[in-house]
């Protein structure tokens, strides 16, 4: 502080002359200490000469701002925010391609099944083609076209890739099927015209290419399909212990026309609306949830039969969905999370674990692919918290679950 301020605190309306203002910046930039005679009792604020004004006012001069931002250190929130983007960026993209990367997996797991059908139809023996079950099949494609259906609207390109690829190695086996009149020719007419216009619909959806009033028609489509679909495919799991009947898919088909019928009508809330809107993403998750409990209950029944799994088909399994886990929690999609994770523990490491403990396995392998997903789980939840910059994985958790507070 030097004298100036105290003369000009004082109400000085003359600027002092160059000579003085030379002496009083020639004075070290130490304390000083000021007689308590010189300070008034009136307030001091900084201020700054001004030519164009009567009066001097000061403030902090640029030249001692530049200089004292110079000599500041960047504070810790700026630099955290920095170190989180730089961490939220490339998390973002590795888990991308860690869900192209399911590509993998799930291609190496269909294509024995095609590479069999294949040579058994060039030897002329259709009859082993029967032991596929087409109407399964079917099942497992309506499920791929609706989750296609559900990320070509959340334009989630690896996603959108791996559903795809989903629906044309299923739709290779239904061929197959078809040619060795395993599945009725009307059915298979049926199925190759859902599939032609359910990939054309969605890719033109991806692109921003189609009119809005189709995309609503076929998500109605696929929503009364998939609500039709699941209650009639859980019942069958249990038959014969319940009789073995239609009623299922009768019932809950009309009630998922009445529920659309009702939403384009605007006789529902705007909550209503959007749940049903949901609905076809949800169906399609639950169907291929439930094919791991089908398969573990048919292991129930039939203990004998876990020696027909194949581990290295678990193996696939397991890595596929667990490949999309980090990309599911990444973007708080708690369907996709629920999904993935359902199918990588109850489906994979699920089926292993029954195939340990009818001996069917090795302890080595069983044990070594458990202690793998252990880790990459804890590798998972350990990078999101960083990423979104969060004070635990229960928070990430948190989000996932019940959205961000």
């Amino acid at each position: 502080m030097t004298l100036l301020h105290f003369q000009v605190a004082r109400g000085a309306t003359t600027p002092p002359s160059p000579t003085k203002l030379r002496q009083l910046h020639s004075l070290p930039s130490t304390h000083h200490c000021i007689p308590r005679s010189l300070i008034s009792s009136t307030p001091l604020k900084p201020l700054l000469l001004s030519a164009s004004s009567s009066k001097l006012s000061l403030s902090p001069s640029p030249i001692l701002l530049r200089h004292r931002r110079r000599i500041q250190p960047p504070s810790v929130s700026e630099s955290t925010s920095s170190v989180s983007t730089a961490e939220f960026k490339e998390w973002d993209s590795l888990t991308a391609k860690l869900a192209g990367g399911a590509n993998v997996p799930f291609l190496l797991l269909q294509l024995p099944q095609i590479v069999l059908n294949a040579r058994n139809l060039l030897a002329g023996n259709k009859a082993a083609l029967f032991a596929v079950p087409w109407l399964g099949m079917l099942t497992g494609l309506l499920g791929n076209l609706s989750l296609l259906s559900y990320f070509a609207k959340k334009k989630e390109t690896e996603a959108v890739l791996v559903q795809t690829l989903g629906v044309l190695s299923t739709y290779a086996v239904l061929v197959q099927l078809a040619m060795a009149e395993s599945m009725p020719l009307p059915q298979f007419a049926a199925t190759s015209a859902v599939v032609g216009i359910g990939l054309v619909l969605n890719f033109l959806n991806y692109f921003g290419w189609l009119n809005e009033r189709l995309w609503l028609l076929w998500e109605d489509f696929i929503t009364v399909g998939g609500l039709s679909v699941l209650p009639q495919v859980m019942w069958s799991t249990f038959v014969p212990f319940i009789p073995n009947s239609i009623l299922p898919g009768i019932i809950s088909c009309a009630i998922a026309v009445l529920a659309v019928v009702a939403a384009r009508l605007g006789k529902l809330s705007e909550e209503g609306a959007r749940f049903v809107g949901s609905l076809s993403g949800w169906t399609a998750t639950l169907l291929f949830m439930w094919m791991p409990v089908a398969q573990m209950w048919t292991n129930y029944l039939n203990p004998s039969n876990i020696r027909g799994l194949s581990a290295l088909t678990m193996l696939l399994a397991m890595l596929g969905n667990g490949l999309m886990l980090p990309r599911a929690l990444f973007i708080r999609d708690l369907m996709w999370f629920t999904g993935s994770a359902w199918a990588t523990i109850l489906q994979g490491w699920g089926n292993l674990a029954c195939m340990y403990c009818f001996q069917s396995i090795s302890k080595e392998f069983f044990f070594a692919t458990t202690l793998g997903l252990l880790l990459w789980i804890g590798l998972m939840l350990w990078r999101d918290t960083i990423a979104h910059g969060k004070s635990s994985a229960l928070v990430s958790l948190k989000e996932l679950f019940f959205g961000a507070s």
